[in-house]
């Protein structure tokens, strides 16, 4: 499809996209495209740098980092765009704070001017899943929908960053009980389903899963019997580090607490982009929606297999 001009964004990609779950990036440039949504490189981008790891150590540095990523967006004149709630917390919050408070701004540049820049606070940080139901919206995208789902129960996952700091958000103030994500599923005939502590942290934030491997696995446990309760037949997301954390999540909290959980946990986890282009008409190889391998260590840990049978017959 011809791009629009005005759909154009530096595409911040993180770390755990690129290198843990490729197959997320591929669904997001395939979808962009398909929408007419034209995204461009951010050339010598970094790491965000992680809102639970730098920012909690030394918030200066975190904004000097975080501030050199957004002004090679503004250089080229574009909003950035990233799939990643981390790198969306990163980027907006120093966004908002470096906006409105001069004195921190003028340090920030201070240090940015040893480098050869400066950051204007002259573009915005965007989710894919703003881009999505706020830019482009909700009918625009249903006018693509080519194929609905029948039956198909989706267990949301909104994670911690795309929401909080509400007042860094753009989704109104005060968002205790988001729908948007769940409204942008539920264009593609799937049904998304209430089940208890929905805004749940994944357990992955604040470096849990790095400093307390079975903490973290547990946060999971709960809510993955919470999603298996309400009879789920996947889990969809929009985080990579929450995809980790919920796909190969399953297998360490089947590890962790096989004496507790009964049938070990198998629910296949989707992020919105994969399912979107789904619906959409594109080629599932395109989305990176791999059925079974043989590959040790590499995801998806969980099987796919069984969402992909439930669907092929409505993707025809």
């Amino acid at each position: 499809m011809s791009k629009n001009s005005k759909w154009k964004y530096g595409f911040f990609l993180g770390c755990v996209a690129p290198n843990r779950y490729p197959m997320i990036e591929a669904s997001i440039r395939a979808v962009f495209d398909h929408l007419g949504a034209e995204i461009l490189e951010l050339e010598g981008a970094s790491c965000c740098p992680a809102p639970g790891v730098f920012r909690a150590f030394h918030i200066p540095t975190w904004l000097v980092i975080a501030a050199r990523n957004l002004t090679i967006a503004e250089e080229l004149g574009i909003d950035v765009v990233t799939g990643c709630n981390g790198c969306y917390g990163t980027l907006r919050d120093a966004w908002v704070e470096l906006n409105h408070e001069p004195e921190l701004k003028k340090m920030i540049n201070e240090h940015l001017a040893k480098i050869g820049r400066e950051f204007k606070g002259s573009i915005e940080p965007k989710h894919v899943v703003q881009v999505l139901y706020q830019d482009l919206g909700i009918e625009y995208l249903r006018g693509f929908v080519k194929h609905k789902f029948k039956d198909l129960k989706v267990a949301v996952h909104y994670g911690c960053h795309i929401i909080k700091p509400s007042d860094k958000r753009p989704w109104g103030g005060e968002y205790e009980d988001p729908t948007f994500l769940d409204e942008i599923i539920e264009i593609t005939g799937a049904k998304s389903i209430n089940y208890k502590d929905k805004f749940q942290c994944c357990g992955a934030g604040g470096a849990v899963r790095t400093a307390v491997k079975e903490i973290s696995a547990d946060f999971s446990r709960e809510k993955l019997e919470n999603i298996r309760d309400a009879g789920a037949d996947i889990i969809i997301d929009c985080c990579p580090f929450c995809h980790l954390q919920l796909d190969l999540g399953q297998m360490e909290a089947n590890n962790f607490y096989k004496d507790i959980i009964g049938e070990p946990y198998k629910i296949p986890v989707i992020y919105v982009t994969q399912l979107l282009g789904l619906a959409f008409g594109i080629d599932p190889n395109l989305l990176g929606l791999m059925k079974n391998h043989d590959l040790q260590q590499v995801p998806p840990f969980i099987s796919l297999e069984p969402f992909l049978e439930k669907v092929k017959n409505q993707l025809t």
